[in-house]
């Protein structure tokens, strides 16, 4: 029996359609064959059934299947005990729960899909564990005895009795306009319940926008209001999903330290997030969640946030001596070997002149550079410094200001662009798109093996582009910006709506295809691991953002980092073993060491 029920069955509703089919799963089915009702399909029924209990995990229906609909997954032994909720029949199914402790902020770190906003919509008490049992969900009494023994049971209880107070910063902030009416500081003068809003705007940067309607709020603008609306709030249970999209380096710092200010003896924090660094800075123990996205997700046991951030990139949880995924992700970076002198021959150099650009009461001073191909250069800088701006004049977009009478020349480069900001507009699915505007490329074998497979392009091409999530829009985006033939790409915020592992997989398709192709990629990216492990060279913005900036002749990336962290005031070290970026916390004795000794990031090799 045991055996049995270590396999689950997922079968996707947007992809089964049996009018359209001839039910090939059931037909195929050899435990249907002996009259056992394994797979059962009606023209009535919208979608199959598998009868788990029934199915011998011989995944002939998975290849029968004419829209691959289906998937049989067989789990670890022991996860049978332990499932916390399952929405429905042949659907995705939670294992374990993360365990909150007061007084301290619990990280969770795992790919898009596999659990992560579901455990925590568990956690807030909005929505009932079923044990797994979704056709007779448990009463609270049963599930108070079964979590009996574990942290979870007081903490439940506590929710049950005491009437504990939830609130989530929800994960797509875009949404936030179609809720909520009135202006900035109308809406935080409702909620503010702990006389904390004077102090909250000042720290967020809300003031600027106090006056406007949440309607005409930017990205970065809307996330650090619903940041501040929770935080003005009395709560036990604070819980933010992705605070640091859109946000910039040192905004993204300024957010973790509100978000640890909401901590008190009896209060918990927990918080979803992809920027590792950050996620590091802000947590004080961090659970893991492994599985197959869309299909089940597993709960690690709590670690400290070292331990835990290094097993999710190693991809092995020796706890349960488990491997979830076949390669560890490290950060190496290696100094580019362009310095030795009979290679300078070989790399073609291309100069850019000194540019101004005057937008309204907004100037932006570009001091001349030079790149080579084969080269990424990242650009560093805050929000409303003029890094898009500075991308479209090299683009073409925007012919640069006239100095002193002059017309100033930019080279002519033939550039493909990805935009910050991507709103689908084709009307129709991912493999026309691709057919249309990247032919060639898309037709193309090492194409295919070193852009479309890492960044699993193949699973969308029969989904309508309108259809798309945020992270499946971007991975589509990156694709056909580099799949357009160009002597630079220019590429605007590639880690937005990534999670954490596709973060490092799309950095490593950059690198590769701009090495490969010998061309020359202009990147703007705020995730700091990200930045780290693309960047051959910086450019730093300085001044004072949507006023006065200067955008600094291309440097390496340790002096460039320097300069940059020198700013924010905060200082990096590497970690031993995979070499990723992590933040020292603050008048640390190593942030102080190396404040002193001016060295603000630390390559240790």
């Amino acid at each position: 029996m045991s055996d049995r029920l270590t396999r689950i069955a997922i079968v996707s509703s947007d992809r089964c359609k049996p009018k359209k089919c001839r039910q090939e799963c059931k037909k195929s089915c050899p435990v249907v064959k002996t009259g056992k009702l394994c797979i059962e399909v009606t023209t009535a029924s919208k979608i199959a059934f598998i009868s788990e209990e029934l199915c011998i995990g011989c995944g002939i229906c998975v290849k029968k299947c004419p829209f691959e609909a289906i998937q049989i997954i067989n789990l670890p032994k022991d996860l049978d005990k332990d499932t916390t909720h399952r929405y429905g029949p042949n659907t995705f199914k939670l294992h374990r729960l993360p365990v909150p402790r007061p007084g301290q902020v619990l990280g969770l770190v795992g790919t898009n899909g596999i659990g992560k906003s579901t455990a925590l919509k568990v956690l807030a008490g909005k929505l009932k564990p079923n044990l797994g049992r979704f056709d007779n969900p448990p009463d609270w009494q049963e599930i108070l005895t079964y979590f009996r023994g574990s942290e979870l049971q007081n903490y439940f209880t506590r929710i049950l009795e005491d009437n504990l107070k939830a609130i989530i910063k929800p994960q797509y902030v875009d949404h936030i306009p179609k809720a909520v009416q009135g202006n900035v500081g109308q809406v935080l003068d409702q909620k503010d319940e702990r006389d904390k809003k004077a102090e909250l705007c000042a720290d967020l940067e809300l003031n600027q926008v106090i006056d406007r309607n949440v309607g005409d709020l930017s990205g970065g603008e809307l996330q650090r209001f619903a940041i501040a609306v929770v935080a003005v709030q009395n709560a036990e249970i604070y819980m933010f999903d992705e605070p640091s999209s859109y946000l910039d380096v040192r905004q993204r710092l300024k957010a973790a330290q509100v978000v640890r200010s909401l901590l008190r003896t009896n209060s918990y924090v927990i918080v979803v997030e992809h920027d590792l660094s950050v996620l590091d800075y802000l947590s004080d123990f961090i659970c893991c969640l492994y599985g197959k996205p869309g299909a089940y997700g597993v709960v690690t046991l709590p670690f400290s946030v070292r331990e835990g951030i290094n097993i999710f990139l190693a991809g092995f949880v020796p706890t349960e001596n488990l491997r979830f995924r076949d390669e560890s992700l490290t950060f190496k970076v290696a100094e580019t070997p362009q310095e030795s002198a009979e290679e300078i021959q070989t790399y073609q150099r291309y100069k850019y002149p000194t540019m101004v650009k005057v937008q309204g009461n907004f100037k932006l001073f570009v001091m001349e550079g030079e790149f080579t191909d084969s080269q990424i250069i990242v650009m560093l800088g805050e929000n409303g410094t003029g890094k898009t701006t500075f991308i479209r004049m090299l683009a073409g977009l925007l012919k640069p200001d006239s100095i002193e009478g002059s017309d100033v020349e930019i080279p002519e480069f033939n550039v493909s662009y990805k935009p910050q900001k991507i709103s689908p507009k084709f009307p129709a699915s991912v493999r026309h798109l691709l057919h249309q505007k990247i032919r060639d490329s898309y037709m193309h074998p090492q194409f295919v093996s070193d852009v479309m497979k890492p960044l699993q392009i193949e699973q969308l091409m029969d989904q309508e582009v309108v259809n798309l999530s945020g992270g499946e829009l971007q991975r589509v985006a990156l694709c056909l910006c580099l799949g357009k033939p160009a002597d630079i790409y220019l590429i605007d915020e590639p880690s937005a709506y990534l999670d954490s592992e596709q973060r490092i997989v799309a950095s490593k398709v950059i690198k590769r295809f701009i090495l490969h192709a010998k061309k020359t990629a202009f990147v703007v990216e705020h995730d700091f691991i990200m930045a780290t492990y693309l960047a051959d060279k910086v450019i730093v913005y300085e001044g004072k953002p949507s006023v006065d900036c200067i955008a600094n002749t291309p440097q390496t990336l340790v002096s460039g980092m320097n300069r940059f962290l020198s700013h924010l005031d905060i200082t990096f070290r590497r970690d031993p073993t995979n070499y990723r970026p992590r933040i020292n916390k603050l008048d640390s004795t190593k942030d102080r060491e190396q404040k002193n000794a001016g060295s603000y990031y630390y390559l240790d090799d």
